[in-house]
């Protein structure tokens, strides 16, 4: 393996100018994870809510996918327990909940609530496509779609599966089911939003390669 490729960056993040000295590598650590849970929680204010069921529509999952591509596994997956966890005690509205922010008690009934299975899909799915983007899953659309792809099941299955234990009802069968409240009706919102996120990967790292290239020629 030769050394050049050993500095190869592994996401898209590496591509920032890593410090030398390690408390301003840790702090620029820190400052990636939390600047992707800001953005998941920026994109949770985008909601609207259905009649029928106790998940909204909101563009979280877009933070999701993008913090896992953006991070790697171990940043993408810590910064949305990050956003799961300082929704508790955020003293404004964090989640796409509009009672949340008034007390501690709200936040966590929020957090543990009927939707606390999207939180934990959260975290699994940002680490799922970290590890998809670091095996350089993300620099093609070809496999950077399927890597997105993977990432929202993975937030519907355990979106789905807490929400049917939470209002104890079947996952699947009968008039009123979990697939039918967390997964059927966002299909076509989170289609568009793994799309989304599955283009921007692979078009991030053509620029800076192109960016790359061009400042080689000068």
């Amino acid at each position: 393996m030769s050394h050049a490729h050993v500095l190869a960056p592994r996401t898209l993040s590496d591509l920032i100018p890593t410090p030398t000295e390690r408390v301003a590598r840790i702090t620029r650590d820190v400052a990636l994870v939390a600047g992707f849970a800001v953005l998941t929680a920026v994109l949770a204010q985008v909601r609207f809510h259905l009649s029928f069921t106790p998940v909204p529509v909101t563009g979280q999952t877009l933070g999701v996918l993008l913090a896992g591509t953006g991070l790697g596994w171990a940043r993408g997956g810590l910064s949305q327990l990050v956003y799961w966890v300082v929704g508790i005690v955020a003293p404004v509205a964090w989640y796409a909940d509009d009672s949340t922010g008034a007390s501690i008690a709200e936040g966590w009934r929020v957090a543990t609530g009927t939707t606390a299975g999207y939180f934990v899909g959260f975290v699994v799915a940002a680490a799922a496509v970290g590890y998809l983007a670091e095996k350089r899953q993300d620099r093609a659309l070809s496999t950077s779609i399927p890597a997105m792809l993977a990432g929202t099941a993975i937030v519907y299955a355990c979106g789905v599966l807490w929400l049917a234990h939470s209002l104890d009802i079947p996952v699947a069968n009968g008039e009123a089911n979990a697939i039918g409240y967390g997964l059927t009706p966002f299909l076509i919102g989170d289609t568009i939003k793994l799309l989304v996120a599955g283009s921007l990967a692979p078009l991030a790292w053509k620029a800076t390669s192109r960016s790359g290239s061009s400042d080689h020629q000068r």
